[in-house]
């Protein structure tokens, strides 16, 4: 079963096991702060860094020789597309704060993670299994890289049987702020223990997006359920809508 401990900000791991008593939201952490900051800039650094080098390359092409617009022609769809995922990456930043503002951090050891589908996951992929918060112990929701972006760094670590030990270590230990029925933010540990670092946003396709099947949560209170919205989740409820088929944390769609 997997360990853990709430904490705000703390110096080093060893005393964030130790002190179990704050609840305070993520985002009151400096290190916190300072990391989703990190987040922003590096944002803005690639979408200028794309969108400037499509731009000097179209002009290359268009005063060049005919076989250089050709050579080049391949990185101008590429350089599109990757000037629509910067600036789609705003909105994730924000659904970050988002979370930070509402949770605070936990630190878990020796979490279930693979490459392969989930039977209990909403969405194929990646995924990385946590406690749920009323199931007992040893129940945990898996929750999966929905988006693809940034999500090969933790592919390569998350791995299997032949990923080498010292790529699997750098997910030890994971921080957590969020509900895994709903959504949250996930990160691996500075070196020092200090400072979450690559924070990565999570949802359940149920609590987020409008395409997907709703699921409801059985032990879901009022304040579980306001909370994920005022953290982003969209679609939330206690019950399940009559006639829809789905079980609650048990089960999905029949």
């Amino acid at each position: 079963m997997a360990s853990h401990v709430i904490f705000s900000d703390v110096s080093m791991v060893k005393r964030a096991q130790m002190e179990t008593s704050g609840h305070s939201p993520a985002w009151d952490a400096p290190s916190t702060r300072r990391s989703w900051l990190m987040s922003l800039v590096i944002n803005v650094i690639e979408l200028f860094g794309w969108a400037g080098a499509w731009v000097i390359l179209l002009g290359i092409s268009a005063h060049g020789s005919d076989w250089i617009f050709w050579v080049l022609m391949p990185y101008f769809p590429y350089g599109l597309y990757r000037v629509v995922i910067q600036i789609r990456g705003f909105l994730v930043i924000l659904n970050i704060l988002r979370v930070l503002r509402e949770y605070p951090w936990r630190i878990y050891h020796e979490l279930a993670r693979g490459i392969d589908d989930h039977p209990d996951a909403e969405n194929s992929g990646i995924w990385i299994g946590f406690p749920d918060p009323v199931g007992g112990e040893g129940v945990e929701i898996p929750m999966t890289f929905v988006k693809h972006h940034r999500a090969f760094w933790w592919l390569r670590r998350i791995g299997g049987p032949r990923t080498k030990p010292a790529l699997k270590a750098q997910l030890e230990p994971l921080w957590f702020a969020g509900d895994p029925r709903f959504l949250g933010v996930v990160a691996v540990s500075s070196k020092d223990g200090k400072t979450p670092k690559r924070l990565h946003f999570l949802y359940q396709p149920s609590a987020y997006d409008g395409r997907a099947p709703r699921r409801s949560w059985e032990g879901a209170d009022p304040a579980d359920l306001e909370r994920a919205r005022r953290a982003g989740a969209r679609y939330v409820d206690a019950s399940p809508p009559a006639g829809s088929g789905v079980k609650g944390s048990e089960g999905a769609e029949t």
